[in-house]
């Protein structure tokens, strides 16, 4: 094996002290629930592969495509017989490189890309998926530069395609969503910086230049979620990293990522991780 699980956080061996591995799995063998810090990107080419990732539990057919944020809880369990690609890379490399927060919610949010997926995506992740897969064993200098450039590649045709929908969907012009990743850009911001206040409707419309019914409306198509919603998500973003300090208590985690009381820290927090801050703070306890 070239990865091991570390109690219940997986611990990536990179080869060559690199930032990328690619298992070519052919074993009929399951991975329990674990985490690491790594981008996962999986896809079965021979028989069906069963995949649980924030919450959900997704049946991947031949060719079809899970992307797996860094720190999100999820298991794999393998048919009788079959072969699947399974790809890692560290998501420090793309996370400290600044140009790239635009598309960050790539590396967030579990994505699937399924027989149900619009042609575009298909199409690029699997033909990048394969490019990856020649170019990793092939073994060359630069081989591990250039799948970087392939997968950043693939993120950005995603990101524009889902920009693309979300255009069609809001029924806007290029030019007015543009406008909207603008203010909305400066809305997120505003919120990851002060997450531990008390974040008004009112405060957020201002900063976008709307009134708060428009605001709201709009907000909500285009993330995909409401403005209390969305501030919650990045509380909670905050809250799960405090958790893995054993020196805080769930209290004091509460307290420091924006929640006035623990019950509603308790409620929400259950809501989107699908497990209590005690059971987060057990799972993801790591053994030396």
């Amino acid at each position: 094996m070239i990865q091991h699980l570390n109690g219940d956080f997986e611990t990536v061996e990179y080869n060559n002290n690199g930032f990328i591995l690619l298992y070519d799995n052919v074993e009929n063998e399951d991975y329990p629930m674990h985490w690491h810090n790594a981008i996962e990107i999986i896809m079965p080419l021979i028989n069906d592969f069963r995949v649980t990732a924030g919450g959900n539990t997704y049946e991947l057919r031949e060719r079809e495509i899970i992307i797996i944020p860094p720190g999100e809880l999820h298991s794999m369990i393998a048919p009788d017989h079959g072969q699947r690609l399974i790809f890692q890379c560290s998501s420090s490399v793309l996370n400290d490189f600044p140009p790239l927060s635009a598309i960050s919610s790539m590396f967030t949010d579990v994505t699937l890309i399924d027989s149900n997926s619009p042609e575009y995506q298909k199409s690029v992740a699997k033909k990048t998926m394969l490019e990856i897969y020649d170019e990793y064993f092939k073994k060359e200098e630069l081989s591990e530069l250039k799948i970087y450039l392939k997968l950043i590649n693939m993120f950005v045709k995603l990101h524009e395609g889902a920009a693309s929908e979300k255009r069609d969907l809001m029924g806007c012009t290029s030019v007015k969503l543009n406008e909207y990743s603008e203010r909305f850009g400066a809305v997120k911001k505003y919120i990851e910086k002060n997450y531990m206040e008390d974040i008004s409707l009112d405060t957020l419309a201002e900063i976008a230049g709307y009134s708060k019914y428009h605001f709201s409306r709009i907000f909500k198509q285009y993330t995909g979620s409401s403005h209390i919603e969305y501030v919650n998500k990045t509380r909670i973003n905050v809250a799960q990293k405090l958790l893995l300090d054993p020196s805080i208590s769930i209290t004091e985690v509460a307290m420091n990522s924006g929640f006035t009381s623990i019950t509603s820290f308790n409620r929400v927090f259950k809501e989107i991780k699908h497990c209590t801050p005690s059971e987060f703070k057990k799972f993801y306890k790591t053994s030396d």
